[in-house]
């Protein structure tokens, strides 16, 4: 077993708000989340709350997309709290959070995951860490969401 964390930041020329609103409605997700188009017969749910604390979605695909779930566990103005529970290709529980800091550009945006490497996942941690697995996707979908953000609303 290892302990990992990944995170990535990037600044949006947008008002947190705007920025919150696209991560808050797990609905969004579609339109910046770099694993969108992985599986063009994903099967999504969404239940629980709208959007915020309570909100739910869960995702079954090919094998590359997986299955799993993710639940809002908190959203305040400044972070947006994820619990993510992934069963195929391999079962984890991660914690995502979200936080939104107002800079002189504009909102930095701060992506990080953090959670335990076990079973068959805890021997590949030990040659590809989590950081080179999820890192590229991160930045993806920063810069997906920065693009988003930034359109005129």
């Amino acid at each position: 077993m290892s302990q990992f964390n990944v995170a990535r930041s990037t600044v949006v020329v947008a008002d947190p708000p705007r920025i919150h609103g696209l991560i808050d409605d797990l609905h969004q997700w579609q339109q910046w989340s770099p694993w969108e188009g992985i599986d063009p017969e994903l099967q999504r749910e969404y239940s629980g709350a709208d959007v915020g604390t309570g909100a739910r979605y869960t995702w079954s695909g090919n094998k590359k997309a997986g299955s799993g779930s993710m639940e809002i566990t908190d959203s305040v103005p400044d972070r947006i709290d994820v619990t993510v529970r992934f069963l195929k290709p391999f079962k984890a529980t991660n914690a995502v959070t979200f936080t939104l800091a107002p800079v002189a550009a504009g909102t930095e945006v701060t992506w990080s995951m953090s959670g335990e490497q076990r079973g068959l996942m805890g021997i590949v941690g030990r040659f590809l860490p989590m950081d080179k697995l999820i890192g590229k996707d991160f930045e993806k979908g920063l810069a997906s969401l920065k693009a988003r953000a930034e359109q005129p609303a």
